[in-house]
This record gives structure tokens, sequence and C-alpha cells, in this order.
């Protein structure tokens, strides 16, 4: 057998390091909201929905708002995965908002939008703290591949990882508790979520 050559194990190594991380199924901190098998727990606010489809929640329709009614956060991190099935899908991660019964836009006027639209412009683009902090970079995959974000919030302060990156860092001034939810944005953009999880930090 040939050894194999160093350049070899170094593409490996560099593979290794480069590839987002998913966070571990074992954690018992980490609580999953869905896996995108199921809707239980979650309200949809405003027209549209989202349809189970291969083990994952694909928006229809819109402007709405699917939101998790079961339990709101103050500080914390919530983990998600998501993909588009074209670079202009639109949707985003709304945090911190109250209860908006059935009006969506509770959650954007209260809370706040992390957005997801790889080309849009500077503060409405994938990573962004809509319309308040652009992103440094838009480390996000091919379409139809999976990413991960991780969105961690302590009092004001607000900080987006997409697939390991921070790519966002913001200090708000709005509610310090809140709701956590999806956006179906149009019949455009059917962008799909799943393994939706979330956990306190004390």
């Amino acid at each position: 057998m040939r050894a194999p050559s160093l350049l070899f194990i170094a593409f490996l190594n560099l593979s290794a390091c480069c590839a987002p991380t998913p966070l571990s199924t074992t954690d018992p901190n980490w609580r999953e909201l869905t896996d995108g098998s199921h809707l239980e727990g979650w309200q949809m606010a405003g027209p549209g929905n989202f349809v189970i489809e291969d083990n994952s929640l694909m928006a229809t329709g819109g402007m709405g708002l699917l939101w998790y009614s079961n339990e709101s956060f103050e500080d914390f991190e919530l983990s998600l995965e998501w993909k588009v099935a074209s670079a202009a899908n639109n949707s985003g991660v709304f945090v911190r908002f109250p209860n908006p019964g059935d009006d969506p836009w509770v959650a954007v006027n209260k809370g706040y939008e992390i957005q997801i639209c790889d080309t849009a412009a500077e503060k409405h683009n994938t990573g962004s703290v809509y319309s308040f902090k652009a992103p440094s970079a838009i480390p996000t995959k091919p379409v139809g591949e999976w990413n991960i974000m991780i969105i961690q919030v302590v009092g004001q302060e607000y900080v987006v990882k997409v697939n390991g990156t921070e790519v966002c860092r913001y200090t708000g001034d709005r509610s310090t508790e809140g709701f956590v939810g999806l956006q179906n944005h149009d019949d455009e953009s059917p962008v799909r979520y799943r393994n939706i999880r979330a956990r306190a930090i004390n």
C-alpha cells in the first residue's frame, strides 16, 4: 500500500476544518423545537403556510409568520438548517417579538429578523439583521445544499453565524424577551427549514 501524499493529507485536514460542524445530538442543553417532521407547538400568523415535505418545513405563499408559541426566550442561542431553491429566494428568522396573534408584521416591527436572501443588497442580505446591520460575509453553500445558522442573543447583543463563520454582530434596543419564528415571504420562495433547536444562556 502506498503511503498517502502530504498534499492529500493537507487537503483532508483543510476540508475537515472548513466544513460546518453539526450540533451534537447528545448535548442536553439544546432542545429541539422541530426536526422538520412536525409542527407541534408552532402557529401560523398571516397568509401562506409552511408544509411538511421530505422531513423539512417548506415556506409557501406569504407574507406570513410561523412562530413557536410554546415558549418565549430571553438570553439564548437558536440553531437551524435551511436551504433555498434559488439564490433569490427570500425568507428570514425572527427573534424576540411579542405574541403576534394573526399579524406577522408584529415580528417585523417589534422583534429582529435575520435575513435569508443571497441576492439582496447590504442590510437585506443573508445573515444581516434586516434593515439594521449588513453581514460582513455571505458564506452560504450552493443552491440546493443545507446551511447552518446560529443566532446568539444576550442582553442587547445579537451575533449571527452562517456555516461556522460569524457574519454579523449588532447591538439592539428592542425587547429582551420574545418568541422565535420563520418567515414565508412569497410564492416564489420555497425556502426549507429543519433541525430547529434552542438553548438558554445563563
